[in-house]
C-alpha cells in the first residue's frame, strides 16, 4: 500500500477553522432567503405520517392516505420513518407544522453533509474547499434542500456516515449510516461503495468490513419490528402497490434510466467535466479508482432502485464527482462553480414561486368556509387546503351539487363524477414565474422532479408551470345535443375523461369519457366519430346512455371509424353519454391516460 501524507491520512476536519466557518456561512446564506418555503412536493406525505406519530409514535407509517384519488396503505411508502420522525419531533415542539422554523431546523442537514464533504474533500482532493462549494452548488442540493422530504436528511447522514468511515472512526460511521438506512433504503448503496474502499485500502481490517454492512442491518431491523409489531413487512405492501401502479414496467425503467444520465451530467457544471475526464482518465491510484467506483456503484443503484428519474435521486453522487473534478485547475473550478450556482439559484426561486403560488391560492380562495371543499390535487395545494378543512378527492367520486372542487391541471388530477351538472368558475390563477427556468411544468419537457414531464435536466420557457382552478358544482341544462368537439359549448357539456382541444377540431379522451346532451324531440340514434392511430391499443368501445350499456363495438385496427347506436327514447330534458375504451397507452413525457382521439359525439338523426 502507498505511504499517505498526514493530510491523506485523516478523513477529520483537521485544517484551520476558518474554511469550517466559510462552509457554515454560505450554507446559511444560501438556505435563509428560502426559509419560508412554502410545502412542496413530497412533503405533504412525510407531515401526514408526523401527524400520525403524534398518535403512534413507533408506527408513523401505520395510516390509511388517498393517494392520487385511491385510497393506500401507508406501510407501502417507499421510505423508511426517520424523516417523518424528525417532523413529528418539530411539530411537537412547535405545535403544528410552520415553515421558517422547519426549515431553519433543517438546514442542520445541510451543514451536516458540506461539512463532512469537507472532511472528505481533505482526503482526496487538492482544492477542499472548491470541491466543497461544487458540491454546495448541485442543482438538487440547491433546489432540494429547501423541502422537508428526506433526501437532504438521508445525504447528510450518508455524508457523514462515509466520511467518518474513511476517517476509521467505525462506531460513529456505523450510526450515521443506519441513520441514513432509515431515511432511504438507497443507502444499501454504501455496502459496495464502502466494500471498494476498504478492498482497496484496508482489505484486512475486519472492523471496516463489518461496519460497511451496517446498512442492510438498520433496514432488516426495522422491517422485522414492523412484521413482529404489525404483522406486515413494509417491503412487501410496498411491492404490491408498485406492481398495482405499474411503477416497475420496462419503459419506465427505461426511462428512468435515460432521465438519471441526462441528471448525471449536471451535478456540477457540465462545462468542467471534459477538463475533468483529461485530467484523471490515465489515473490509476486507489484514490480515483474509488471515486469511479463510488459513482458507477451508486448509479447502478439508482436504476434498480426507482423509477421516476428525478435529479435530486443522484444527490449521494455529487460528491465524487465533485472531488474528481476539483483536480483540474482553480479558475476553471471558480468559474464552473459561478456557472453552477447561479443555475441552481434560479431554479430554487423558480421553486419557491411556484409552491408558494399554491399557499396564496388556498389562502385567498372564496367560499371556502361557507361549503364543502374537494381538492383535486397533489403535493403543496393539498397540503395548504387540508389545513383549511378540505378533503382528498377520490377518483371517481361523486361531489354533490353545491360543493367546491379545486383542481389542478399539473398535480395529477384524478376524474370524479359530475353526472348532468357544470362547474361554475369562482377562482382561476396561472403560475408563471418570470424566470424562464422549469424544474417541472405543463410544457417545459423538464425530467428534474419525475421523468413523466420529460428529459430535459430542467425546461427553458416562459410557460405556464400550472393553471389552478376552484368551481362550483351546479346544475346547468345543455344547450346542445349533438357536440362537435370544437363547439364553444364543449367545455359546459364535457363532465369529465376528455381532454383539451388539439388541431382546432379533436379531442383525446381517457378510458371513460362523459358528456351531458340536450335530449333530441324524439327517438335518435348516438352518434360517434373517432380516430385510432397506429400506436394505440384499444380496439373495443363501449356507449352507454344515463348508465345503461347500448351498444360496444370492436375494431380490427387503427384508423377513422364512426359508431351509431339504434334511436333512443329519451324521458329527461338532459342525457348523459359516456364512451369508455378498452385499453390506454401513454406518451413518453405525458401523464396522461389516452384512450381514442374524439371528433363528435351526440344524438344525431
Amino acid at each position: 500500500m502507498e505511504t499517505r501524507t498526514p493530510r491523506q491520512q485523516s478523513g477529520g476536519l483537521n485544517g484551520t477553522a476558518k474554511p469550517v466557518l466559510w462552509i457554515v456561512a454560505v450554507i446559511f446564506l444560501l438556505r435563509v432567503p428560502f426559509l419560508n418555503q412554502a410545502i412542496q412536493g413530497d412533503d405533504v406525505y412525510y407531515i401526514a405520517a408526523a401527524q400520525h406519530a403524534q398518535i403512534e409514535p413507533l408506527h408513523p407509517n401505520h395510516i390509511h392516505y388517498v393517494f392520487e384519488g385511491r385510497e393506500v396503505d401507508f406501510r407501502g411508502f417507499p421510505h423508511p420513518p426517520l424523516n417523518a420522525w424528525i417532523l413529528a419531533g418539530l411539530t411537537a415542539l412547535f405545535g403544528d407544522v410552520h415553515e421558517i422554523p422547519f426549515h431553519f431546523a433543517y438546514m442542520a442537514f445541510s451543514l451536516i453533509a458540506a461539512l463532512s464533504m469537507y472532511s472528505l474533500a481533505l482526503r482526496f482532493s487538492p482544492h477542499p474547499i472548491w470541491s466543497t462549494l461544487l458540491f454546495i452548488a448541485a442543482p438538487a442540493f440547491v433546489v432540494n434542500g429547501n423541502s422537508l422530504e428526506s433526501d437532504i436528511p438521508f445525504l447528510a447522514f450518508w455524508m457523514a456516515g462515509i466520511a467518518l468511515f474513511v476517517a476509521r472512526r467505525y462506531a460513529w460511521a456505523a450510526v450515521c449510516l443506519t441513520l441514513a438506512a432509515m431515511g432511504a433504503v438507497q443507502a444499501v448503496a454504501a455496502i459496495p461503495v464502502l466494500a471498494l474502499y476498504t478492498w482497496l485500502n484496508e482489505r484486512r481490517n475486519r472492523a471496516a468490513w463489518a461496519t460497511a454492512l451496517t446498512p442492510i442491518a438498520g433496514i432488516i431491523g426495522w422491517q422485522v419490528f414492523e412484521f413482529i409489531s404489525s404483522g406486515q413487512f413494509p417491503a412487501a405492501v410496498a411491492a404490491g402497490y408498485q406492481q398495482s401502479y405499474g411503477y416497475q414496467r420496462w419503459a419506465l425503467k427505461v426511462r428512468n434510466a435515460g432521465a438519471l444520465a441526462v441528471h448525471a451530467c449536471f451535478l456540477v457544471c457540465p462545462l468542467l467535466l471534459p477538463v475533468a475526464w483529461r485530467t484523471s482518465r490515465r489515473r490509476r491510484d486507489p484514490d480515483t479508482l474509488f471515486l469511479a467506483g463510488w459513482i458507477a456503484l451508486f448509479f447502478a443503484s439508482a436504476l434498480v432502485f426507482f423509477y421516476a428519474g428525478s435529479a435530486r435521486y443522484l444527490l449521494p453522487m455529487v460528491a465524487p464527482v465533485a472531488l474528481l473534478v476539483s483536480r483540474i485547475r482553480t479558475p476553471w473550478l471558480a468559474a464552473g462553480f459561478a456557472i453552477q450556482i447561479a443555475l441552481s439559484l434560479g431554479l430554487a426561486i423558480v421553486s419557491y414561486q411556484h409552491w408558494g403560488a399554491y399557499r396564496d391560492f388556498a389562502a385567498q380562495l372564496p367560499n371556502a368556509e361557507h361549503r364543502r371543499v374537494w381538492v383535486n390535487a397533489e403535493w403543496g395545494l393539498r397540503y395548504y387546503l387540508e389545513s383549511r378543512g378540505a378533503l382528498p378527492l377520490h377518483r371517481d367520486q361523486f361531489v354533490p351539487t353545491g360543493d367546491l372542487v379545486v383542481e389542478s391541471e399539473l398535480a395529477y388530477p384524478v376524474p370524479y363524477q359530475r353526472q348532468l351538472r357544470a362547474l361554475i368558475p369562482v377562482m382561476d390563477h396561472t403560475i408563471a414565474p418570470r424566470i424562464p427556468l422549469r424544474i417541472i411544468g405543463l410544457d417545459s419537457h423538464s425530467g428534474y422532479s419525475t421523468v413523466d414531464k420529460g428529459l430535459l435536466p430542467f425546461g427553458i420557457s416562459r410557460g405556464p408551470i400550472d393553471r389552478v382552478h376552484a368551481a362550483i358544482l351546479e346544475d346547468r341544462q345543455p344547450s346542445l345535443s349533438y357536440l362537435p368537439m370544437n363547439a364553444p359549448q364543449a367545455a359546459e357539456q364535457i363532465l369529465y375523461g376528455i381532454y383539451a382541444l388539439e388541431s382546432d377540431r379533436w379531442r383525446w379522451m381517457s378510458d371513460k369519457a362523459a358528456i351531458v346532451l340536450k335530449s333530441p324531440p324524439s327517438a335518435w340514434p348516438v352518434h360517434v366519430a373517432l380516430y385510432i392511430p397506429d400506436p394505440d391499443p384499444a380496439r373495443k368501445v363501449s356507449i352507454f346512455i344515463d348508465g345503461r350499456l347500448v351498444l360496444t363495438k370492436t375494431f380490427p385496427a387503427p384508423g377513422s371509424y364512426s359508431i351509431d347506436t339504434e334511436p333512443i327514447t329519451l324521458t329527461r330534458p338532459a342525457a348523459l353519454l359516456q364512451i369508455a375504451v378498452d385499453r390506454t397507452w401513454s406518451v413518453p413525457g405525458d401523464n396522461r391516460k389516452l384512450g381514442i382521439i374524439l371528433t363528435e359525439a351526440g344524438f344525431r338523426k
